[in-house]
Parts: C-alpha cells; structure tokens; sequence
C-alpha cells in the first residue's frame, strides 16, 4: 500500500481524512478513471483481520459451536491461565 503524508496546505483531502477518520465511514472518490474509497486506518485493520480470521477453515463454525458449550462444562480460566503461563 502506498503510504502518503497529508499536508495541512492539502485542505480538501485533510477534510475528507479527517471525516473519515471521525465519522468511521468510508467516503467513495469518484473519478472519471475508476473509484476509490477512502477509509480511516483503523477500518482497514478491522476488514483485514476480519478477511484473514473468515480464511481459517471451520472457524466460525468452531466459535458458532462453543458459543453453545454450557458454561459449566468449559475450561476454568485459571486452568487456561497455567497452561498459557508455562
């Protein structure tokens, strides 16, 4: 990705930044060359991670499945906790 410094003398693209950084909406930019969307950075984090966690075979499948497991019959916390801590 290419990575451009906004300058404050760039007003009108520091305007569409800054309403897309403090509104969390992407702003679609129209040209007569094709569209771009411009979105806050943090957006773009949430949709890649969002893209690589649905690339994992049976993920969502697996969480949708423990979403289901009585609480009582999960692992207690400080067991995990142990285990992660060596």
């Amino acid at each position: 990705m290419e990575n451009i410094t906004v300058q404050p003398s760039d007003n009108h693209l520091n305007q569409l930044v800054y309403q897309a950084v403090t509104h969390e909406q992407p702003i679609l930019l129209k040209t007569a060359q094709g569209n771009a969307v411009l979105v806050a950075e943090k957006d773009w984090n949430a949709i890649q991670e969002t893209l690589y966690l649905q690339s994992i075979p049976n993920l969502v499948s697996s969480i949708q499945e423990g979403g289901k497991t009585a609480l009582e019959d999960c692992v207690d916390e400080t067991t995990v906790r142990n285990i992660l801590n060596g």
